[in-house]
């Protein structure tokens, strides 16, 4: 008859080797082992990380480089050119063979305004006379210029080219804020997943310990005849199940570890995660308000890079658009310039006036690049508005999944305490003997649950927090 008592007692003792997270309030953390105490690792420090490290963002960054290409490509149609032309021709006259030429030495140039124009100095080769400007008979300055009077005049596809040329900064800047947004929001979803999963390892080994410490009290009391070698057994698959509960926590959190690896490189290499600790969640900040003071939308309207890039796009299509238009108009263009015929020169033609103007009939070519510009314009017109309405629902999204956590973590808190003031009860029971031991651990297991649902509730936070920076567009700036 003594013997229930005795067992009562023992298993008393082994209750008393339970840590503080099966009754501890709700808000004390266990306390940290040796590799908790070591430098954590932040997210800021994976996102500086991402900043000055990740190829893709370094990859980004050189269209910063090919802005300035096309920039001076578009500039080249305007540079200045020397040019040195020799030219010779043997020919008969007044019965006698002579060779006669000239070179000329001249710049030639093109405004974006459509004007053409060079300016030079023409030496005559042999036994030739200047008709014009005649400056000591074989000699002349050389001037020359072609001014489009309608079509081409201010507005012509070089200068257009040159205009867009010109916004390509401005994309390269768009393309690198919308990788680091996208790259940020990685980083610290992946973060904060690594970091849940770590701590649920962590609890699965405090729990396991718990097991092993019960097991081998049953071990040493079965020993010496104080309890059933059932109780044992109880113990061993206890053990076994904890164990492989922890080894699969461990698979995924190492799983997870390596999907965050992707953006943390250092020096052309992978973070070593073995310098660092999981670090605590923080104090979730239940009035999320944005910066700056302004609206959310309107701050999100100000800086997300996806509606930005409707608006470059659509700039883009205005200047094509007002060449297609420029080309309805005739083409009518007056010249003045000397010849460079040879032929010509020889007899004496020296400047060569002229106006010329031409136009299609149809203007089909000029219609149908009209017809698809304002086509395209209108299609961005639809997508701007798609945008700002995916934006708003972005932030209503977020504010969504910023209540939601909240709720969950409060629910999950409230199921850690009613699981711990069950475990504690159920050691009462047992101490009375009106239980066994399989409940203890039923209870123990209910508690490890409620403190995993409540890690997960707590990264989902910070999860929401992240896609809330995101879908405000504060990330399209580096972190400071």
């Amino acid at each position: 008859m003594a013997r229930p008592h005795v067992i009562l007692l023992c298993l008393s003792g082994i209750l008393g080797w339970l840590p503080p997270f099966l009754w501890a309030a709700p808000a004390t953390e266990a306390t940290p082992t040796p590799i908790q105490q070591a430098r954590s690792l932040h997210l800021k420090t994976v996102l500086a990380l991402v900043e000055t490290q990740h190829p893709l963002l370094h990859g980004t960054r050189t269209e910063k480089l090919q802005a300035q290409g096309k920039l001076l490509k578009a500039m080249g149609a305007f540079e200045p050119t020397l040019v040195n032309d020799t030219e010779i021709e043997r020919l008969v006259k007044d019965g006698q063979t002579k060779n006669v030429g000239f070179n000329d030495t001249l710049i030639q140039a093109r405004h974006p305004w459509g004007v053409r124009g060079f300016a030079g100095w023409r030496t005559g080769v042999g036994d030739v006379e200047v008709a014009d400007l005649g400056v000591r008979r074989t000699n002349q300055p050389l001037l020359g210029i072609v001014l489009p009077l309608l079509r081409g005049l201010g507005t012509n596809p070089e200068r257009g080219e040159l205009e867009k040329s010109k916004l390509a900064e401005q994309e390269a800047t768009l393309n690198i804020q919308q990788t680091r947004q996208d790259l940020y929001l990685g980083a610290a979803t992946q973060f904060w997943k690594w970091v849940g999963s770590w701590k649920i390892v962590a609890l699965q080994q405090e729990a396991l310990d718990v097991a092993k410490a019960r097991l081998q009290q049953l071990t040493r009391q079965a020993a010496a005849g104080a309890v059933a070698e059932f109780d044992v057994t109880e113990a061993h698959q206890e053990v076994q199940r904890r164990l492989e509960n922890l080894i699969k926590s461990k698979r995924e959190a190492e799983q997870e570890q390596i999907k965050l690896s992707l953006f943390t490189w250092n020096d052309n290499a992978l973070l070593s995660f073995d310098l660092y600790s999981i670090p605590e969640f923080p104090a979730p900040n239940w009035s999320i308000q944005p910066p700056e003071g302004k609206p959310e939308s309107d701050l999100a309207q100000q800086r997300r890079p996806e509606i930005q890039q409707v608006f470059l796009e659509a700039a883009r299509n205005n200047i094509d658009l007002g060449v297609a238009k420029n080309n309805f108009l005739p083409d009518l263009r007056a010249e003045a310039e000397p010849t460079r015929k040879p032929g010509e020169f020889v007899l004496g033609l020296g400047y060569r006036f002229g106006l010329q103007l031409s136009f299609p009939f149809l203007q089909q070519d000029a219609t149908g690049q009209k017809l698809q510009l304002e086509a395209k314009a209108e299609r961005l017109v639809w997508l701007q508005r798609y945008r700002v309405q995916q934006v708003a629902l972005d932030i209503e999204n977020a504010r969504s999944a910023l209540d939601r956590a909240k709720e969950r973590i409060e629910a999950a808190s409230q199921s850690v305490t009613y699981a711990r003031s069950l475990v504690k009860g159920e050691r009462k029971r047992f101490q009375m003997g009106a239980t066994n031991l399989l409940f203890v651990n039923l209870r123990e297991r209910n508690v490890v649950e409620a403190q995993i649902t409540h890690i997960q509730a707590q990264a989902e936070y910070q999860q929401a927090r992240a896609f809330y920076s995101w879908a405000i567009g504060e990330w399209t700036q580096p972190v400071s």
